[in-house]
Formats: C-alpha cells, structure tokens, sequence
C-alpha cells in the first residue's frame, strides 16, 4: 500500500514537471536525424533513381529504416 501510494506520487510530480516544461516550450520529444532540406534532397535523389536506399542511407549517414520512413511520408504528403 505504501509504494503504491509512492508510485502515486512520483507519478503525480513527473506530470506536473512535464505540464511546466511544455508551458516553457522545453518538452520537444526526440528530433529528427535530418533537416528539411536533407529530407528533400534525399527524396530528390531517390526519385532520380541512380542511388539504392542503402546507398542513400551511408551518403546521409542514417539507418535503411529512416531513409525508408522518410520517403514513405513523402509518398502520404505530396
């Protein structure tokens, strides 16, 4: 019963820690590995068809997955 109301309580402050750091504008979440511009310009490249997406994850420096996921929001938000 006492961790239990523990929990509670630690629960409680991390909540309220993170209702003031998103009123300070500091909670962002995890950035993204590429800027806009970087995103563009491997879609660019891609849509050229001269490069593997292995090949475009080593010129940017990300994981096949990211590059993978990035197209694929290009793809659902022209």
């Amino acid at each position: 019963m006492i961790a239990e109301f523990e929990a509670d309580l630690i629960r409680m402050r991390t909540r309220e820690g993170m209702r003031v750091a998103k009123a300070k504008g500091r909670l962002r979440g995890k950035q993204p590995k590429l800027k806009p511009k970087q995103e563009t310009h491997l879609i660019e490249l891609h849509a050229a068809g001269q490069h593997t997406t292995t090949e475009l994850a080593e010129l940017f420096g990300v994981a096949r997955s990211t590059v993978y996921r990035i197209i694929q929001r290009a793809a659902t938000n022209p």
